[in-house]
Order: C-alpha cells, then structure tokens, then sequence
C-alpha cells in the first residue's frame, strides 16, 4: 500500500514512466547501473520496475544518509529493501553486503559513481561495478540512465520540483573473457551515456 503511494506521488510530481529502450522486465539476475543526481535517483528506477521484479531487486544505497532517522531508515530498509554500505573507510569489505544480495538470488541498482553528480552525463565510474562483475558473471548487467534528475530533486532542497523525468533502460553488457578493468568501466560507462 505504501510502495503504490510512493510510486504515485513520486509519477505525480516528477513523472518516471519506464523506456525499456534496449531490454525487457525480466526475472533474471540483474546489476542495474546508473548516473547519479539526486536522492530521488534510487526511488525512480525502483518504480520503474514491475512489482514482481522489486520485491526481488535491492537499490544500493549509503548509510551515513539512510540511516539517519527512522523514517529515512523505514523507508530504505523496510520499503525500498536497500544494502546500506559504508562510504567511510573501514576494515570491512564494502562491497560484502552487495555480494550478500547477489549470492542470495538478488538483483541490485548501483550508481558506480559513488556519488551525486551534477552534469547531465555521468562521471567516472569507481571499480565496484568490475568487481561484481567478474564474481557474479552470470548477472545481467543492464546501463540505466535517468534524465533531468537533478534538476527535479538538487542537492540541499527539500521538495522535489515538477520537472519531467525519465528512466531508460538499456541492452544488457558483460564482461568479457580477459577485458581490463578500466577498458570495462569505460564501456560500462558510454553504455549509460549513449542512453542520454
């Protein structure tokens, strides 16, 4: 009930509707990436998934920003069914929640950024992405990129703005046999890129 309200306020204000521009919904594995603008970045690509396809899919998301008060924490824990990660150094493996997910039968949303952006286009991607790709080659790995978001949704505001937004998905990459590890981000990059 209140995932639908979420959903509806958040078409309502900023739009969203889904392009599946390159691939269809569908039940496999996946490793969503996208650029980042806003924290409205993590609740659009969740409502631009079929209902059957969230409940299985966990938004990647930072603690020190969710876990602060319990309606932040309701909503990414409980609603959103986030992997809260540590953006701070520590002796623990950041991305060892993510590969709990994935080794669950998960399907995860990640901004490879690793931060907010303010540019229409994403920046360089940090090495997160190569990693779950060479561990779980048999997820799919599927370029997202949303539009206007940070514009809708700045940095400091505290309501959205009605600005239209829009969610395009496209074709799934993988990593191949032997590629290095920026060559990989590079294309995993431009994918999300040409999508603009």
């Amino acid at each position: 009930m209140i995932d639908h309200l979420l959903i509806g306020l958040t078409r309502f204000l900023v739009g969203g509707h889904p392009e599946w521009a390159g691939t269809q919904p569908h039940a496999r594995q996946r490793i969503y990436f996208a650029n980042h603008g806003s924290h409205l970045d993590t609740i659009l690509i969740w409502a631009a998934l079929p209902a059957d396809l969230r409940r299985h899919t966990h938004p990647v998301a930072a603690a020190d920003y969710w876990n602060k008060g319990p309606l932040r924490r309701a909503i990414a824990l409980k609603l959103l069914r986030c992997v809260l990660i540590s953006r701070t150094v520590t002796r623990t493996d950041p991305l060892g929640p993510l590969e709990t997910a994935l080794e669950a039968g998960g399907s995860l949303v990640i901004f490879p950024e690793g931060t907010r952006g303010k540019e229409a286009l994403p920046g360089a991607f940090k090495p997160g992405l190569f990693r779950l790709a060479q561990r779980f080659p048999s997820a799919e790995l599927v370029p997202v990129y949303l539009r206007n978001l940070s514009r809708a949704f700045p940095r400091g505001a505290y309501l959205p703005v009605p600005i239209s937004c829009h969610v395009r998905f496209g074709t799934p990459l993988r990593l191949t046999e032997g590629e290095a590890r920026d060559a990989f981000l590079d294309r995993a990059r431009s994918a999300v890129v040409a999508l603009a």
